[in-house]
């Protein structure tokens, strides 16, 4: 039965990359709120030309959920420092059908873990409202919805949005809201693979062990969630950022410190950059980046950055996206932000669909396995199975061998892959038990 269903499934997501990689420029018009009459608790759009409070968000995500239950959810990961919610809207068709698809891919997008960089914030709450009135409109979008768990956490740091202010493009302490009410950068705050106090923590309490409230729950989520792609919604220049953000070197600037898929974020990167009009620019916030996108560390160093953390001790890979010279632009920018924005944000949740996906499963039992990985040839980072069974490996158009293992088990045959855009690649393993259950026969006497 298993079997059956995995294939069809699959058969159905090896031909979404093309379509869905192309998402829309827009050819049919948005509803546009005016500032004045934006009613948060029955308008599906948001604001064109404004930001909404903290309260308003809130508000309007609860509301969305409720208007729409099978498509939308919202709920809390958390608490801020002085109590407000970390409040995640869910996004997909799948959140009417009770449970996420088998091997339908989850991708998270984080807004505003910088109070003061809220460009980005608005920006998820426009993406929200424009998949929305769009599904059943743009086949497009509806294939995304069918076949993507799309998570928005607008505002990582609440607490410091309240402090912010419009207009304000540099403030960098805790008075202008970059900071949370502790006056911690949360993007410094997350345990780093270069930093020798935290090479030592091993479980995830201990991980967790002396975080701001923020760092923590976002942590827990990224734990306990099989995410595959990430993005982080920053200020301040424009630029799309990937890991390493830090070294094992002690130089500040200019050292290029190149994760295993060194290769594949780059390519999410110049996706990125390539489809926004202004980050390729040598001239943007007068100091461009070439070809719109920066290894982190070569950038500046960052130790205890929430990208690295997503990359080092989980699944999901995560890329910085800076997108507005001004930390806290004018509200009459945002429309030329979100017309900026809105193409390269809808192909990234697309690019979900890249790479390698499929089923580890006990041969006799048809079981899944929880908890085996596969690894690629050539690339020292391992990719590990839901409780399902599930695994997804993004992956750069070329050839690879993977292979996969679990504890337990003899490991898989390898197996040799092409992988393009067009299409994603369908590989299903079947292991074998070391130690086989051994069928055990009595002679019955009368």
């Amino acid at each position: 039965m298993i079997v059956n269903v995995i294939w069809t499934s699959l058969l159905v997501c090896s031909t979404l990359a093309l379509a869905v990689l192309s998402l829309p420029t827009t050819s049919i018009t948005e509803q546009v709120n005016n500032k004045d009459d934006f009613n948060p608790e029955m308008d599906d759009d948001v604001p064109t030309d404004r930001y909404l409070t903290h309260e308003e968000m809130i508000t309007w995500l609860h509301s969305i959920a409720r208007r729409h239950p099978k498509k939308a959810k919202a709920f809390s990961i958390g608490k801020s420092e002085e109590g407000r919610d970390l409040l995640v809207l869910e996004l997909s068709h799948s959140v009417g059908r009770g449970e996420r698809d088998l091997l339908m891919p989850m991708v998270k997008l984080v807004g505003n873990i910088h109070g003061n960089e809220v460009v980005g914030r608005q920006l998820l709450l426009r993406t929200i409202s424009h998949l929305i009135q769009k599904d059943s409109v743009d086949p497009r979008v509806t294939r995304l919805l069918n076949t993507t768990d799309i998570f928005f956490l607008p505002s990582m740091n609440p607490d410091g949005f309240v402090k912010a202010r419009e207009g304000d493009c540099w403030s960098g302490g805790p008075e202008g809201g970059r900071l949370n009410a502790n006056n911690i950068d949360l993007n410094r705050n997350f345990p780093d693979q270069f930093k020798s106090e935290d090479k030592l923590l091993r479980s995830q309490s201990e991980l967790l062990q002396g975080r701001a409230a923020e760092t923590r729950a976002v942590m827990k989520w990224i734990k306990n969630n099989p995410f595959v792609l990430s993005a982080s919604l920053h200020g301040g220049a424009v630029v799309a950022s990937y890991p390493y953000d830090g070294s094992d070197t002690d130089q500040l600037q200019g050292y290029y410190s190149a994760s295993p898929d060194d290769k594949v974020f780059r390519k999410l990167s110049q996706d990125y950059a390539d489809r926004h009009p202004l980050m390729k620019k040598a001239d943007t916030c007068g100091v461009g980046f070439q070809d719109g996108i920066t290894n982190g560390a070569r950038w500046y160093d960052l130790k205890g950055g929430m990208q690295d953390f997503n990359y080092v001790h989980s699944n999901a890979f995560e890329i910085t996206l800076e997108l507005s010279c001004c930390k806290y632009a004018p509200a009459s920018d945002l429309p030329a932000e979100w017309e900026y924005n809105r193409k390269p944000l809808l192909n990234y949740i697309a690019s979900t669909h890249r790479g390698v996906r499929g089923l580890i499963i006990d041969k006799n039992t048809k079981r899944p396995i929880r908890d085996a990985y596969i690894h690629v040839y050539g690339i020292d980072k391992n990719i590990t199975s839901t409780e399902r069974g599930e695994y997804w490996r993004l992956l750069s158009p070329g050839r690879y061998t993977i292979q996969s293992f679990a504890e337990g088990y003899l490991p898989s045959a390898s197996r040799s892959i092409a992988i393009t855009d067009i299409y994603t690649e369908q590989v299903n393993f079947e292991l074998e038990s070391k130690f086989p259950q051994k069928t055990v026969s009595r002679l019955v006497c009368n």
